[in-house]
């Protein structure tokens, strides 16, 4: 069909490291190993949000983004300790330093995980999923840690690869079975599928990529806005996007929006510690501060409002993004409210780390077939 979108071939690994932050610890830590870990805030008093949890922890439903107190109600027996994020940047900056061996082509999209595009490789291997052998071996060598790594043609794919044999996996979806692999993914796990809309495709009877494929672009985009043409592509294993190793961040941020509205301050105090984490996570990703910091809030009626706050020198540190948001937060007297979404944002960034160099942009080129 000549409107049918071309698809760019590019040899990608995503890398996602396994249980990050408890990994860490249980390394640094002896005595941590082989036990159920939290890493995260205290279940005591109002209680915190778990950052991640070891494999042992998570044999008992324990998740990240989960409250404090729901994880010692699955897991009594769990320990837990406070994040060191210094300690977890220093490893995540080794972690980098392993993947330029190999190109300088990487998206970090959290301390913990990364896409590569290694189309060109530095040393000249030439297979994309030999370069995620020789990653994954330096990283349990050097450091002491594993990671699971996806190979595959695009991002999308690579990064859904890399979940399916964690622990300390390695998976290659070629091209030749990507579009089956799609039709068979469920939606929840499609790019930019949160609760609210995997809700919707499933009252729709859209359970499966099978039954995305089924309805036209037209229609996707009709359903669900511009986010409607990435399925109508991605489900035909196309997925165009370059991996982009240097943007420029005018604002960063993350925002939540709820299955179920939240009507006490308690309830939003707690999601707001989970999107604070994430805030600060992405902020020490990119080593940068901010000197604004931008609360928004969606309410059952789809008003909108944001409350913002700005400071004489920037910050990045987790206490006072969380203690700010909540304290915005408590002056929209929220008492009678119903909030479907809730936001936090940085602005107005200083104190940004230089880049060692500016890297000029490799084009991977239209190259029809690759070996892996």
């Amino acid at each position: 069909m000549p409107n049918e979108p071309i698809q760019i071939i590019r040899k990608i690994i995503h890398i996602d490291m396994d249980a990050f932050y408890a990994s860490v610890e249980q390394r640094d830590f002896p005595e941590y190993r082989g036990k159920a870990l939290i890493v995260g805030g205290l279940p005591q008093g109002r209680g915190g949000v778990v950052a991640t949890a070891s494999y042992e922890a998570r044999k008992f439903g324990v998740r990240s983004a989960m409250s404090s107190k729901r994880a010692v109600q699955l897991c009594p027996d769990a320990l837990f300790v406070r994040p060191r994020f210094a300690a977890y940047k220093e490893v995540s900056q080794k972690i980098r330093e392993i993947f330029s061996r190999y190109t300088d082509l990487i998206e970090p999209l959290s301390l913990d995980e990364a896409y590569l595009d290694v189309t060109n490789d530095k040393l000249n291997i030439g297979s994309a999923i030999e370069i995620a052998k020789q990653i994954k071996q330096a990283i349990k060598d050097e450091l002491q840690l594993t990671a699971s790594a996806g190979v595959s043609v695009n991002k999308f794919v690579a990064k859904i690869a890399s979940d399916i044999n964690k622990p300390d996996g390695l998976k290659f979806i070629g091209p030749s079975t990507i579009e089956e692999f799609m039709e068979r993914l469920p939606v929840e796990k499609f790019f930019g599928v949160g609760k609210v809309t995997a809700q919707k495709m499933k009252q729709m009877g859209l359970h499966t990529g099978a039954d995305l494929k089924k309805l036209t672009e037209d229609e996707l985009v009709r359903h669900f806005g511009k986010a409607g043409r990435f399925y109508y592509q991605i489900v035909r294993g196309i997925d165009n996007r370059e991996v982009q190793p240097h943007r420029e961040t005018k604002s960063l941020g993350a925002e939540d929006t709820f299955a179920y509205d939240l009507t006490t301050l308690e309830e939003m105090e707690a999601e707001l510690d989970k999107i604070a984490l994430t805030v600060y996570d992405r902020l020490l990703k990119y080593n940068l501060k901010g000197r604004t910091l931008t609360l928004k809030v969606k309410y059952s009626d789809f008003k909108q409002i944001t409350r913002n706050q700005s400071f004489p020198t920037a910050f990045n540190d987790l206490e006072t993004i969380s203690q700010t948001a909540k304290q915005l937060m408590a002056a929209t007297n929220p008492e009678d409210a119903r909030i479907r979404l809730l936001g936090i944002s940085l602005s107005n960034f200083g104190d940004i780390v230089p880049k060692q160099k500016e890297e000029k942009e490799l084009g991977p080129g239209d190259q029809l077939a690759l070996e892996f």
